[in-house]
This record gives C-alpha cells, structure tokens and sequence, in this order.
C-alpha cells in the first residue's frame, strides 16, 4: 500500500473531497500525510509590468499567504481529529504553474501517491482556466489520485 501520501488541497468543494479520501488512505495504510496548497502568486510577479500601480504587491501577497495558512490549518486539524497526524505545507513560487509547483513539493516529501481534486471543466471552462489536474497526469512522476466531485 502507500507509505507517503500528498494532498493538494484549495478552497473548492471538490478539494474536500479530495482532502477526505487522502486522509482515509492514510489512516487505512498507517501512511504519512503532507496536506499542501500551491499559492499562485504568477500574475503578481509580473509587478514589472505597472501591476504594481494599481495594487500593493506585498499586501496582496501576504493576504495570499494568509488566506492559504488558514486552510492549510483546517485541513491540519481535520486530519487530526481522523487520527492522522498530517505535515503541512504552503508551497510558494512565482515562476512555476500550480502543478509543477505540487509535483515538486510531492517529489520533495518523495510521495507515492498524489491526492487532487478535479473539477471535470469541459470545453471553454478548460481551455480559459486551465486544469492543474490535467497538468499533474502529464508532469508527476508518482501515481496520481483525480477525485471527482460528483
């Protein structure tokens, strides 16, 4: 069964289920859990650019940092209230895509198993906002867990 599992968890319903089915694995396979979130500050290092006149790109980076810790302890504290202890982390790049920011941080815990949510966005949907989990199938290097939200 799997000894390391990482979760990639935002703030979608999907994600919870994501984030549940992880921490059953774990709990059923006595498997260590690391719970991350990619922060996508991309567009924000592009300040270069006059972005910078129109926000304060500190203050939105550090709302961003906020806002991610606070989901990351939710999920810390789900977990533990399962019976698994779960390691945390906030995975932070601005020139990295979200899921070569959660492959690297799944090869860095040396992960045999990838956890994520999928949304299941079809057509524009897609195409407009991309898929992380499309993304991860392509560049992972372990295998790879899609939960579907329905």
């Amino acid at each position: 069964m799997y000894q390391k599992i990482f979760v990639a968890i935002d703030d979608s319903p999907t994600s919870q289920k994501a984030l549940a089915e992880a921490i059953n694995l774990a709990k059923m396979s006595n498997a260590a859990l690391c719970i991350a979130h990619a922060a996508d500050e991309s567009l924000l290092a592009q300040h270069g650019m006059g972005l910078g006149s129109y926000i304060d790109v500190d203050r939105t980076k550090k709302a961003i940092r906020d806002t991610s810790q606070a989901l990351l302890d939710a999920a810390g504290k789900q977990a533990t209230e399962a019976g698994v202890t779960a390691e945390i982390r906030l995975l932070e790049a601005t020139d990295k895509r979200v899921a070569e920011q959660i492959a690297s941080g799944a090869e860095d815990f040396s992960a045999d198993l990838i956890v994520v949510g999928t949304h299941g966005r079809r057509g524009v949907a897609r195409l407009l906002v991309g898929s992380v989990a499309e993304n991860l199938v392509r560049i992972a290097h372990t295998s790879l867990l899609m939960v579907r939200s329905h």
